[in-house]
């Protein structure tokens, strides 16, 4: 194998592939990115078993071949080379197997692993294929992964659910995410094509992995899936994964229908309040209380510890005056998410759940435990 390609292509493609190789490996292959140089262009291919990312990019075939190297080495080698070079990439098959990688009077040699031990990712047959734009797919992944559950014995909320909602009209497709302290709801029309798509959970990896891709994506994003496993494909870039094998909990359950007192919110002065007091709130519980009255809310934090800490918003409210708690860390990942103006809270008592809205924007809907304060 022997290629020229210019050093920022190269970079690009090998910062998108070397994300999803793990630091630390039991099995030296999976360290390691696959070259391909064949047809015109170079693919790049890296995986974890549970993920693996394929791009191609523009280059210079001077000989076809396959090599593979370390993908971090080669990463930070590349990113290390001057703006605008030309990198010149050989397999030097007389030295039993290093890669050459030159640029200027720069000149490296990796050593290199047998292409044969690098496993592929059979994708097998993935039935249901639609499209979406990547802004839709961005605000799907954005409105809702802060709520991905990460305790890993409770595995099946490690992800993304996303489904088919039939029983909205329209029909609508849906992402939802939760760790039991709050639900993150996002909804879309239903794509042509994803009528009979099965449940899915994708998971937390996945999701961050294809975050990163979607910085550099435009246009339609072609989605592909099956019970087992999702792909993504687009400018020259295809991420397939294996998906959660397990039943997202029925979390219609958890969305209250009764909560009939409203409560309107500036939601970036709300936002900066709670980030105000919550200052000196202990770590642990990071509790604030929220005592609700007539067109204003006050407030408040107590720390044994450190102190106490108050402050009055305006707001819109007709109903009974109450105190309600929230972790304050919750309220600034909801609030972050509203793009409106105006933050809704659906309240019933101190007790039971809150419904968190943007006022302005339909499709987004969470919600949040309370705490005792």
């Amino acid at each position: 194998m022997k290629i020229n390609v210019e050093r920022g292509a190269f970079l690009k493609a090998l910062s998108h592939v070397q994300s999803v190789v793990e630091r630390r490996n039991t099995i030296p292959i999976l360290s390691n990115v696959m070259l391909e140089a064949a047809k015109g262009s170079l693919k790049l291919t890296a995986t974890d078993l549970d993920i693996e990312i394929v791009e191609a990019l523009p280059a210079d075939i001077l000989r076809n071949g396959f090599a593979t190297a370390p993908a971090h080495m080669l990463y930070d080698i590349v990113r290390k080379l001057p703006d605008g070079a030309q990198v010149q990439v050989e397999l030097l098959t007389s030295e039993g197997g290093r890669l050459a990688v030159s640029a200027g009077s720069s000149h490296f040699e990796l050593a290199c692993l047998p292409k044969d031990d690098f496993p592929q990712m059979a994708a097998g047959a993935l039935p249901h294929r639609f499209r979406l734009a990547s802004d839709d797919l961005k605000r799907i992944i954005d409105k809702t992964r802060f709520a991905i559950s990460t305790e890993e014995t409770r595995y099946y909320l490690n992800g993304i659910y996303i489904h088919a909602a039939k029983d909205a009209k329209p029909a609508t497709m849906r992402a939802v995410a939760t760790d039991g302290h709050r639900l993150a709801r996002y909804e879309l029309e239903l794509p042509a094509g994803a009528e009979q798509i099965p449940g899915v959970i994708v998971p937390r990896k996945t999701v961050a992995e294809l975050r990163k891709l979607l910085d550099d994506a435009e246009g339609a994003i072609d989605i592909s899936l099956s019970d087992t496993k999702i792909q993504f494909g687009f400018n020259g870039v295809e991420l397939t994964s294996k998906l959660i094998d397990g039943n997202f909990p029925p979390y219609e359950r958890v969305i209250p229908s009764g909560n009939d007192k409203s409560l309107g919110l500036d939601a970036k002065e709300f936002s900066q309040s709670v980030d105000r007091v919550s200052t000196i709130s202990a770590d642990k519980t990071r509790a604030v209380k929220l005592n609700i009255a007539k067109d204003k809310v006050t407030l408040s934090v107590v720390n044994p510890e450190s102190g106490t800490a108050t402050e009055d918003v305006g707001a819109t409210y007709r109903a009974t005056a109450m105190e309600i708690g929230f972790n304050a860390r919750y309220l600034l990942d909801i609030t972050g998410q509203i793009e409106g103006k105006e933050v809704r809270f659906l309240l019933s008592d101190a007790g039971s759940p809150a419904i968190i809205e943007d006022a302005e924007d339909p499709r987004t809907l969470y919600v949040l435990m309370p705490l005792r304060v």
